[in-house]
């Protein structure tokens, strides 16, 4: 199979997974994880950029999950300035 360079989108959907991860297993799952987190970990990922990723590449954030044990349970958007919220658990 030949190596297919990743997109810019896929590598920050990467960064999404892997900074969801990080944060659930620092604060123990199951976790809450909110924007403002994510901007805290990873300043690339924007509020934009986290809607984007998520709407256009959940497999590949769950994939990133996945391999560190961990499921993503639950994404509420509720719009510009409400928020945005993940749920993360461990896998079964």
């Amino acid at each position: 199979m030949a190596y297919k360079p990743k997109s810019a989108a896929e590598t920050k959907a990467r960064d999404l997974g892997l900074a969801l991860a990080r944060l659930a297993e620092s604060a123990g799952t199951p976790a809450s994880v909110g924007v403002d987190s994510l901007r805290q970990a990873s300043p690339r990922l924007t509020p934009l950029a986290i809607g984007q990723m998520v709407r256009k590449h959940r497999d590949l954030i769950e994939e990133t999950l996945s391999e560190r044990g961990l499921t993503l349970v639950d994404y509420a958007d509720e719009g510009p300035g409400c928020g945005m919220a993940f749920t993360v658990e461990t896998a079964q």
